[in-house]
């Protein structure tokens, strides 16, 4: 790997946890620690992480916006559109789990619209804009994560495995030939979990996680039942889609700001 991918990797993973040890990294990036201490030192010399005795963090808040609503802020007209048209999709009476992520969270409050459906989540923001409107809420209960406000972990997929939902509903870090991938192995432990215990797999995504590669493998192509995205994808990722038989809706464009 070379050393700018590996550090963009290092950057994604923070991220997710904003607080890493050098041990961890070289570990899950199958690299020496004294070679993740370097990439620290030059990601630290941009302004990009702090490092600490044994590890790195995103940079202290006032220098660094918390990560998950710098997310919430990327590419938010594209997911707004993915998650309005997916919410349409559903009706009272049915039944999902709901993993945590930017897009799902908008996804979350669309749904909150409908009356009478059932959400099973490890996210505490997306179930506190269901619960709001008096749909059937089912919080799963963990280790938490305040940065990205969810809960993880052996505890978390425990509860997961007492239920069987009709549908999920995820989000991904990334989508090419080879599945959908993200940069955080709790997380992506907790959305097997979730697509282990329903039918039927709806990925919702922006187009930007397209073509694109992280660390670990969720699931392949062939799990995911309907892909909903802001623009078809091209080229060899479409053809593999085709060819695992996902059904790819496009979401059309919104009109106007939203929220």
């Amino acid at each position: 790997m070379r050393p700018n991918e590996r550090r963009q990797h290092i950057l994604e993973l923070l991220r997710q946890r904003e607080r890493i040890s050098v041990d961890e990294l070289a570990r899950t990036l199958s690299t020496s620690q004294e070679t993740i201490r370097r990439d620290l030192t030059a990601l630290a010399e941009e302004g990009q992480v702090t490092k600490f005795h044994g590890g790195a963090s995103l940079p202290p808040s006032g220098e660094h916006e918390n990560a998950f609503q710098t997310r919430m802020n990327e590419f938010s007209q594209e997911k707004r559109a993915v998650a309005r048209f997916a919410a349409g999709l559903y009706a009272p009476g049915d039944s999902l789990l709901i993993d945590t992520g930017t897009t799902t969270l908008f996804f979350a409050r669309e749904l909150a619209k409908l009356n009478r459906i059932t959400v099973i989540t490890n996210s505490l923001l997306i179930a506190s804009a269901i619960g709001t409107s008096g749909n059937r809420v089912f919080m799963i209960g963990g280790e938490y994560r305040p940065e990205s406000e969810q809960n993880i972990g052996a505890l978390a997929m425990e509860q997961i495995a007492r239920f069987n939902a009709e549908h999920a509903v995820v989000t991904i870090g990334a989508l090419n030939t080879d599945g959908a991938f993200d940069f955080s192995i709790e997380e992506a432990e907790i959305t097997r979990a979730m697509i282990a215990r329903t039918r039927y797999l709806t990925v919702i995504a922006d187009s930007s996680k397209m073509g694109k590669h992280a660390l670990f493998q969720v699931f392949p192509l062939e799990r995911i039942d309907r892909l909903i995205i802001d623009r078809k994808p091209l080229g060899e990722l479409a053809k593999a889609l085709a060819q695992a038989q996902v059904e790819v809706l496009e979401a059309p464009a919104l009109t106007r700001p939203e929220w």
